[in-house]
């Protein structure tokens, strides 16, 4: 039997908006497990809060309510909930990695390094993870001649790859995936399949969203399927009416 890496329990996330005095409700009573070697999907409407578990679970969020137990690798667990914003730091450069629809990085910075930066924080030489980078980027068929520019200056497409890039190449324990094929071209989207297929196989557990339902019945060995909170989907009804 696998090994869970992850389980979300109870898990709710709402925002507040201050000057209103208002409560958004996004993602509420999310259960959820995700295993070794295997890719958990979620699925949902919109307003259903899938975003907002990944975030949750990365800690650019703080949950409202519930808990988020990871297990390291030493099979000791942690709730993220609770965690420090070092050893959220910690996880994040060694064992969790996210990939989210849009590419954040340092302006400037040339995209090999952008790609590398993954492994240069784990301790592996400049030269060999740029190389690991190169390797990358030559696979998602980015061309060389953009390998030293600022991928700020990249089409969507583009700057996909180098996201997708950098988030894979450290082959994190848990990998987060928020649309990651949604700006790609077929072409390329086959090419990323086949990473995630081969991450997979190497005991990487994988909780993603996907912008297209056939990826999802692809590539997922287990789906979990969000509703929109109650206040939401009363609101929607309404709408429909």
């Amino acid at each position: 039997m696998r090994a869970s890496i992850l389980k979300v329990e109870n898990f709710a996330k709402h925002f507040r908006l201050h000057e209103q005095n208002k409560f958004i409700p996004s993602s509420h009573d999310v259960n959820l497990t995700v295993y070794a070697g295997e890719l958990t999907a979620l699925i949902g409407p919109t307003g259903a809060g899938k975003s907002s578990v990944l975030k949750g679970i990365y800690r650019t969020y703080l949950p409202s309510a519930g808990r988020i137990l990871y297990r390291h690798a030493l099979d000791h667990e942690i709730d993220l909930v609770h965690a420090s914003d070092h050893q959220i730091l910690e996880l994040r450069r060694c064992d969790i990695g996210f990939v989210t629809q849009f590419l954040h990085c340092l302006p400037r910075q040339a995209t090999l390094d952008v790609v590398a930066h993954p492994l240069v924080t784990l301790g592996i030489a400049r030269e060999e993870a740029r190389r690991r980078a190169a390797e990358l980027l030559s696979a998602m068929n980015l061309p060389e001649r953009l390998w030293s520019v600022s991928p700020a200056t990249f089409s969507g497409g583009e700057r996909q790859r180098v996201n997708l890039a950098r988030g894979l190449i450290a082959r994190p324990r848990l990998l987060l995936l928020d649309e990651p094929t949604a700006s790609l071209d077929p072409a390329t989207s086959e090419i990323v399949i086949g990473l995630i297929e081969d991450l997979k196989a190497q005991g990487t557990a994988m909780l993603a969203i996907f912008h297209h339902p056939e990826l999802t019945r692809r590539l997922a060995d287990r789906v979990v399927e969000l509703s929109p909170p109650p206040a939401l989907a009363k609101s929607l009804e309404k709408e429909c009416a």
